[in-house]
């Protein structure tokens, strides 16, 4: 753990430097493309240093100035197959975004989408030798949330304060000051496997890059896609992606719980392919022009060409219809559902305040998604669109770059992370440790 403490904090201190000198890329590695941003901070004086608990590594008003997009290679569920593959692609959309920005990019801040991520609740609880909140204790308390046992391999992504509590005051975004005998906190930490993040950074750096900061994808899509109200009473982000489905639960402008189904976008491609027994090119071109959840009886009469190189004449001018497309995707994307439901109900998500569920994404915009999953997840369900940021162009607002649109708000406008405070030497004792995936039931 003390590696990984030092790790993140040499990245955070790489991407302050990097907006200090305004310009950082913000570098989005999904299965079905791979999106690079170049970010130009104003240097106006509006970033914002601060100790302890709040901005830690700034805030910063900032303008995206090159954009780039490129089809990934080399990716498979979330994660890096091929490395060459993908050293490519990543070459080629780092390229194409510093041409468009004119200026040359050292630094990015990637995102991670695989590497199977298990949500953690830990506590921690110190007593009070001031009678009031100082920064050696906000530091002690996260101290006091020792980790258990992560498994062989697995490496802590997020590790979020995301309650604290004074005595028996609950809530307090920041305690600094706050009289009292008894301080606790309630942290969020996100696991990773160590491989994943390692081949991305080892991808990064055969790139002549240098990586300044990588978050979860389901934290990044949650971030851009989630209105303010929704952070703070409680939602749900639903990312559709074409390797997977990102999970997220946010309450009180934090995120509490991550998870990944591995089922998205190019399985269901890959039934169209198979079943009408067409090329992935054509299929993956029915799915995105014609394809739907909800048949109706004009979609029996809407014929599609499906085309073909095969050299059979009649193969090659085959035809299918409307129905016969939606007849495949709906199973798929019924069960892509049904897997977010059981991750949802696994972490307590019925117990929130209000039960927002938000879908984004590429696969979010499949016409009648948003009255299936109605169905399936509960009635509060909308679909979302990345927030606007200064200078993005508007074919890069749609819901398949939500994850790059999340990225570049958390450079710009970081949560504390555990490593953002100066640990104190002598750790505290593991008494205060509970695991619990329920655990926010009781904290609001």
């Amino acid at each position: 753990m003390t590696d990984l403490y030092q790790t993140q904090r040499a990245m955070r201190n790489m991407r302050r430097a990097a907006m200090q000198r305004g310009v950082i890329g913000i570098l989005d590695i999904g299965t079905s493309k791979i999106a690079c941003l170049v970010l130009k901070f104003d240097g106006s004086g509006t970033t914002r240093e601060a100790d302890g608990v709040g901005p830690m590594a700034g805030q910063a008003e900032f303008k995206v100035i090159g954009a780039a997009t490129t089809r990934a290679r080399g990716m498979r569920g979330g994660e890096i197959e091929t490395m060459a593959e993908t050293e490519r692609a990543v070459r080629t959309v780092v390229a194409a975004a510093q041409k468009m920005a004119g200026v040359r990019v050292d630094h990015v801040i990637a995102c991670l989408s695989g590497g199977r991520p298990s949500s953690y609740g830990l506590a921690g609880e110190i007593t009070l030798e001031q009678g009031k909140v100082t920064e050696h204790d906000v530091a002690s308390v996260l101290a006091a949330c020792d980790a258990p046992d992560f498994g062989r391999g697995r490496e802590v992504l997020h590790a979020q304060p995301v309650n604290f509590a004074v005595d028996h005051r609950s809530g307090l975004g920041d305690p600094r000051d706050h009289a009292g005998n008894r301080l606790a906190c309630d942290m969020h930490v996100l696991t990773v496997d160590g491989d994943a993040i390692g081949n991305l950074l080892h991808c990064i750096r055969r790139c002549d890059l240098e990586l300044a900061g990588v978050a979860s994808a389901s934290y990044a899509a949650g971030r851009a896609s989630l209105v303010e109200d929704e952070q703070e009473l409680g939602a749900a982000c639903i990312d559709l992606g074409g390797g997977g489905t990102g999970v997220s639960i946010f309450i009180k402008k934090h995120m509490i719980y991550a998870d990944w189904v591995r089922i998205g976008g190019h399985l269901i491609t890959q039934d169209i392919s198979q079943g009408l027994r067409v090329p992935y090119a054509v299929a993956e071109r029915l799915k995105t022009l014609n394809g739907g959840i909800e048949a109706t009886g004009r979609d029996d009469r809407e014929m599609l060409e499906v085309g073909g190189e095969t050299g059979d004449w009649e193969s090659d001018r085959r035809s299918v219809s409307r129905s016969d497309v939606i007849g495949i995707m709906r199973p798929r994307v019924e069960e892509i559902l049904e897997e977010v439901r059981q991750r949802l109900d696994a972490a307590g998500f019925d117990s929130l305040p209000s039960q927002q569920i938000v879908l984004t994404g590429g696969g979010s915009q499949i016409p009648g998604l948003d009255g299936l999953a109605t169905r399936i997840l509960g009635p509060n369900v909308r679909c979302g669109r990345p927030l606007r940021i200064d200078g993005l162009a508007h074919q890069l607002t749609d819901p398949s770059f939500a994850s790059a649109v999340g990225l570049a708000l958390f450079a710009a406008h970081p949560q504390d992370e555990w490593w953002d405070f100066e640990m104190p030497a002598d750790r505290y004792s593991a008494r205060s440790l509970r695991r619990a995936y329920r655990w926010f039931r009781n904290n609001w």
